[in-house]
């Protein structure tokens, strides 16, 4: 018995002498999941026997045991000193064909600035959800009315809750409200004053982020109860000063605290593409009514592939800004070092109008002069020279389909812009994924650490699960996953000194089957989660800007995305790239099985 808990300590080697070249001597070690898939009552259970005491404590060590933390973490030495906020100072990207927004602009002049960087329109042959362009065109004729989208909106998700599924797209949406926003955007218009081009537009929120009038529930059915909304997040405040009417607030995992989007108080958010599968998470609803056609663009949280994960399950654009590039006040403190507001959108324009509405000045620990720069998308095809680093190994980590697919699309994207790939080795993916479950599980833990055992009662088993094994990280675990961080930073350093911008697959396997027996408990299935996240990690340990594109379908027509990851501050850079990418795979995009026209009384 006692040799179970014996581990070897594990010496890593300084950073400068770890060849991160395509023939490094380096290991890649596929993710070790040792844990099997838990549903219904497996999942009850297993909660209680972790929290019996003793009982608890063993399973907890075996677990983390049996996943390697001790190995890879707990035991392991480290000459590297911790790195606890992933703060960059700014460094000029060099960034071509851009244009610099200044300093203490309004958002509605921000957003006029992102327009004037969009191509000339141009109409889609193939299917293309409606854009913010297209909204305002309409409203600007006169053929249709913020209002009358309203009332199609309001009908769209009346409808959604329906059998055969219910969709579950928000925890909370209030007709009232909606219909007072879009009564006073219809008669700007009928001024011919529009605020900007999001006057009018629908935009959900991720139930994660303060909206007035609704709670901040977090995916729970208690936490609105300790911490009540006061105020508007001031993401949200720059989009009500465009104009925008906020809908209501999107479903979302439990905490954030899984991967699927199943959460048993509200519903699991259904994929609109084949509402048998899951939208992924955890901003599940976010991406679920972008890719249904209920909000041309909608806002998430990202602090584990969050935002680009279910974006990319969903078809559609997510988008993670640089740690600190927009503004995060007003949201849950549920993982501070590595949660960031994201963008989900149905197009990379209008990916970035909302970008540019969001960016300016943050209330934070970041200086204030780090200047935005908006991809001039009209001059994309002039860009030259783009390299674009890939790790072969772990590129090809994934599904049959998904490897593919992406390969293909890499190899047009190549082939149409000239753009080269170079090959490279990021060395430890696997140390980092644990090094990242360990910090945003650490953090969790201790900004609930007060009030959680109030509700144990209230929380979905799924996330009793999760969080008890949180709380099982120790202050010596979380000081090494900081030393991760660093070791890390100083491989991306350089990687991004021979490369613009590193490129994968978003996640390692589409979208897959929602149980029956998950509906009431939340589900565990931590392989399949580390399958879905196994790319997105770099983005949220390290801080860097990411974006993910729709490339392609599986052979059961579920979307595929492509991931762009760039040097902190480069957010125009891979929204070049991610533009490049959809011009040349928007041919081939889909229309979801649910999907709804609120531009149109078909």
């Amino acid at each position: 018995m006692m040799g179970l808990f014996k581990t070897k300590p594990l010496a890593y080697r300084p950073v400068e002498d770890v060849d991160l070249g395509p023939q490094s001597d380096e290991f890649y070690l596929q993710a070790n999941v040792k844990a099997p898939r838990m549903t219904g009552i497996l999942v009850k259970i297993f909660a209680m026997l972790m929290e019996i005491p003793i009982l608890g404590t063993l399973l907890l060590y075996i677990l983390k045991g049996n996943n390697l933390i001790h190995k890879l973490i707990t035991h392991a030495e480290l000459e590297e000193s911790p790195l606890f906020v992933p703060f960059h100072p700014f460094e000029d990207p060099d960034e071509h064909n851009v244009k610099c927004l200044e300093s203490d602009l309004s958002p509605a002049r921000q957003v006029q600035l992102a327009i004037e960087c969009l191509p000339a329109y141009e109409k889609k042959p193939s299917f293309c959800r409606w854009t913010i362009m297209d909204y305002h065109r309409a409203y600007t004729s006169g053929d249709v009315t913020p209002f009358m989208v309203a009332e199609r909106f309001i009908a769209a998700v009346s409808k959604s809750l329906k059998p055969p599924y219910k969709m579950a797209f928000f925890i909370a949406s209030n007709n009232e409200e909606i219909l007072r926003q879009a009564k006073e955007s219809t008669l700007r218009y009928e001024k011919g004053e529009p605020i900007s081009v999001l006057d009018g537009v629908p935009v959900a929120i991720k139930d994660e982020i303060d909206c007035l009038p609704y709670p901040t529930t977090g995916g729970t059915k208690w936490l609105h109860k300790e911490r009540p909304c006061k105020d508007d997040a001031c993401c949200v405040k720059r989009l009500r000063l465009c104009g925008a009417i906020i809908v209501g607030k999107t479903n979302m995992h439990e905490l954030g605290a899984g991967t699927s989007g199943i959460n048993p108080h509200y519903g699991a958010t259904r994929n609109p593409y084949d509402p048998t599968k899951i939208t992924g998470g955890s901003s599940s609803g976010s991406a679920a009514v972008v890719s249904a056609g209920l909000c041309p663009v909608a806002l998430g949280v990202d602090g584990g592939g969050s935002v680009r994960m279910p974006a990319a399950l969903c078809g559609v654009v997510g988008l993670k800004p640089t740690f600190g590039r927009v503004p995060h006040s007003g949201v849950l403190p549920l993982n501070w070092t590595v949660g960031m507001v994201g963008i989900l959108a149905g197009t990379v324009e209008d990916a970035l109008i909302v970008y540019a509405a969001l960016s300016g000045e943050t209330p934070s620990h970041q200086p204030s002069n780090i200047p935005v720069h908006l991809p001039m998308l009209g001059l994309t095809k002039s860009i030259s020279n783009i390299k674009l680093a890939k790790y072969g190994k772990w590129f090809d980590d994934c599904s049959d389909e998904v490897r593919l697919c992406c390969s293909q699309a890499l190899n047009k994207l190549q082939e149409h812009y000239g753009w080269k790939t170079v090959e490279v080795t990021i060395p430890e993916i696997e140390v980092m994924r644990l090094a990242h479950y360990l910090t945003i599980g650490s953090e969790c833990n201790t900004s609930l650490d007060s009030i959680r055992e109030k509700y144990v009662a209230e929380q979905g088993w799924d996330a009793r699960v999760a969080l008890n094994i949180y709380g099982a990280f120790s202050s010596k675990e979380y000081v090494k996953a900081q030393k991760i961080r660093n070791r890390q930073l100083q491989f991306h350093k350089k990687i991004f000194a021979e490369a613009d911008v590193i490129v994968s697959p978003t996640t390692g396997v589409t979208a897959y089957s929602i149980q029956d027996d998950a509906l009431k408990t939340g589900e565990l299935d931590y392989v399949n989660g580390a399958a879905l996240v196994r790319y997105s990690i770099a983005g949220n340990f390290l801080g860097l800007p990411a974006v993910t594109v729709s490339v392609g379908y599986d052979k059961l027509g579920l979307p595929i995305g492509l991931q762009f990851i760039g040097r902190p501050w480069s957010e125009a850079t891979i929204i070049h790239l991610a533009f490049a990418m959809q011009a040349i795979c928007e041919s081939e995009h889909r229309k979801p099985g649910v999907f709804y026209n609120l531009l149109s009384k078909d």
